[in-house]
């Protein structure tokens, strides 16, 4: 059994120092040192030894695994050094070539349009507030005049935590959360991320909307009309035309929607506008004096209008984007556009 160990030891060695890889090393050890190995068919046969050569055995078998392993582990080491010399020659770099620019990123369009939008109500003297997207129904519905039995609620396909926890449809709460904090004179926009159940070509279960209101003495519709026209001429150009549309909102009343002329067409029709020459931009009217009394103003003293805006739809129109999920799907084949 000796003659066995040494004859082994013997054969690793010379195995060994011939091998060039990790996987020829791996081989190796699975033969000699391996569960089915030699060394392992050596070791069974130790019962049949006396018991004066056991410990003999033992040890020897002992001492030849250890030079094996310690064998191997320098053969790796040389292996690996060798595998790294070779990769730095065929890996050379050339320092006279010109270097890679990374590529820049860019703000996403949603973001340049709310910055743009913003600057501009800045400049007519509306100030910024925020509010939670996680929202009470009193601050989405109750306090904007839209009772639990309103018709209103199931244009808004809302998304319900709880019967009185809601993702907010609108940025309009922060209208309400704003008023019941402050004593007009009030003059704030809202811009902010809202949520919907839809989904489609020109709708999104979450998109961005901006909303804004002032409050005041003697506020009439004549101040929504000229703050609303100087937002739409600035944005869109001298020329654009603009008209105001009766509609309905339950909280505004009397309310409108702004038509621009088609900047597609110029007014002329065309497949954008329905052939009708003008493309809705937003909804507007003087807040109701029922959503007043819910925050504490008192409707004799006070008056104010509303608007509120989808800010996707402004990009659409300003970039001539006609499908809504190309600001959602992260290609940056169209974003590298911006």
């Amino acid at each position: 059994m000796k003659d066995k160990l040494d004859n082994m030891l013997h054969s690793a060695r010379e195995l060994i120092s011939t091998v060039a890889s990790e996987a020829e090393l791996q081989q190796i050890k699975i033969r000699f040192l391996g569960k089915k190995g030699e060394l392992t068919a050596i070791m069974k046969g130790m019962g049949q030894l006396s018991a004066a050569e056991r410990p003999v055995i033992g040890a020897l078998a002992n001492t030849v695994k250890d030079e094996i392993e310690s064998l191997l582990h320098e053969r790796l080491e040389r292996t690996r050094a060798a595998e790294i010399d070779r990769r730095l020659q065929g890996e050379k770099i050339d320092v006279t070539l010109p270097g890679r620019r990374g590529e820049r990123g860019s703000k996403h369009p949603i973001t340049i349009v709310t910055e743009e939008l913003v600057a501009i109500f800045a400049a007519l003297g509306f100030g910024v507030a925020e509010g939670p997207e996680v929202e009470k129904d009193f601050y989405n519905f109750e306090a904007l005049n839209i009772p639990r039995d309103h018709p209103a609620r199931d244009m808004q396909d809302t998304f319900y935590i709880t019967d009185d926890v809601v993702l907010r449809t609108h940025t309009s709460p922060v209208q309400i959360r704003t008023m019941i904090k402050q004593a007009p004179p009030v003059r704030i926009i809202a811009p902010g991320t809202v949520y919907r159940r839809d989904s489609d070509l020109t709708h999104s279960p979450m998109f961005h909307q901006i909303e804004g209101f002032m409050v005041d003495r003697d506020i009439s519709f004549a101040d929504l009309k000229g703050v609303l026209t100087a937002f739409v001429t600035s944005y869109f150009g001298d020329n654009v035309k603009v008209r105001f549309r009766p509609s309905f909102f339950p909280f505004t009343e009397p309310s409108a929607e702004v038509d621009i002329a088609c900047v597609i067409c110029g007014g002329g029709g065309c497949r954008v506008c329905g052939q009708s020459g003008w493309l809705e931009i937003l909804g507007s009217g003087m807040i109701d004096p029922e959503v007043f009394k819910s925050v504490g103003y008192d409707p004799e003293l006070y008056s104010g209008f509303a608007f509120g805006m989808g800010l996707e739809r402004i990009a659409m129109l300003k970039y001539g984007v006609n499908d809504l999920r190309l600001f959602f799907e992260n290609d940056t084949r169209f974003l590298k556009q911006f």
